[in-house]
């Protein structure tokens, strides 16, 4: 076990891919030499050399245009999208060729070797074009594969399952954590199941649903509630699409409320398609209706980056507006 944070769990996971297999390449704005904005593909073409670790014109649909290209052709292309902000100029390739490239063959060909890296959120001053939370934009999009991981030995586990699985994969890494979280991580080889969610911390009282770096907001929450005596089940979602709604329905049918966490704004945010999913299952079991604390239906907020957030304070009294319902 090594102590990393992040970002060095990531770079980790990429040099195991990279070392085990041939054929995965890393490429996208400044990734080469200089390691990315945030220094994730650090020394990446050092070792592997500028065959499979290189940068890429500025052009976010030419990365994923190019990236599916290689896919299809046998390669195992990990394309980075500097922010979450700016993949939406690729948005065409991601949901008209990459999630419907295997469907549109009629199964002879495929992108499933395509894994696409995007840090994305906010909490670090970047403002309305550096903090953005898109995964509900692509949830909608059957072919994909969205995953968020909460802390390192998330990061690794489930990077390492993505770059492997036979499905594109949107892999989102919730900036503001990149250095902030830090754990014990496995030095060797692993992998997270994809499409699985994982139980946090085991309650009684209220199921606390998020994903990414809101989980760390669940447990402060959960913290305060127990001064209450109330007692939070936390659920880290881990994978948006598919999202595991067998363990999210135990974990309700168990406790009678749910309340969902997310930083996206409230309108049109998945945390809508999981409440309606658990009420249309779990009606008669619930206690209270299904509680959203997510970002406000505005442009992310400089200024206002305090207000806009979903935090521990606005989670807790909406568990206890849950409790007292």
């Amino acid at each position: 076990m090594a102590k990393m944070n992040l970002l060095q769990a990531i770079n980790n996971a990429l040099i195991t891919a990279m070392t085990e297999d041939e054929k995965v390449m890393v490429f996208g704005e400044d990734v080469g030499h200089f390691g990315g904005v945030f220094r994730a593909t650090s020394h990446l073409q050092e070792k592997f050399g500028k065959a499979r670790c290189f940068n890429t014109p500025l052009t976010e649909q030419g990365i994923i245009g190019f990236a599916n290209g290689l896919a299809s052709q046998g390669s195992v292309p990990v394309a980075e999208i500097q922010f979450g902000d700016y993949i939406f100029p690729a948005f065409d390739q991601i949901v008209n060729e990459t999630a419907k490239w295997r469907y549109r063959s009629g199964g002879q060909f495929d992108v499933g070797t395509l894994t696409i890296r995007t840090p994305y959120g906010g909490g670090i001053a970047g403002g309305h074009y550096h903090s953005q939370s898109p995964e509900a934009f692509f949830a909608h999009c059957p072919g994909l594969k969205i995953v968020i991981p909460r802390d390192p030995y998330q990061a690794k586990g489930l990077l390492l399952a993505s770059i492997r699985d036979k499905n594109p994969v949107l892999f989102m890494e919730p900036k503001r954590l990149y250095r902030a979280s830090v754990s014990e991580v496995p030095e060797e080889d692993y992998e997270l199941p994809l499409g699985k969610a994982d139980i946090v911390q085991e309650g009684s009282d209220i199921t606390l649903l998020g994903w990414g770096a809101q989980i760390e907001i669940l447990q402060k929450a959960a913290e305060m509630a127990l001064e209450d005596g109330v007692s939070c089940e936390i659920i880290d979602l881990r994978s948006i699409l598919p999202w595991d709604v067998e363990t999210v329905m135990q974990s309700v049918m168990k406790t009678g409320r749910l309340l969902i966490n997310h930083e996206a704004p409230l309108t049109g945010g998945f945390a809508s398609e999981i409440a309606a999913s658990i009420q249309e299952r779990c009606f008669l079991y619930l206690e209270a209706p299904i509680a959203r604390v997510c970002g406000l239906d505005t442009p992310y907020p400089l200024a206002h980056e305090k207000e806009y957030m979903p935090d521990e304070t606005k989670t807790y009294e909406a568990i206890k507006r849950t409790l007292h319902y």
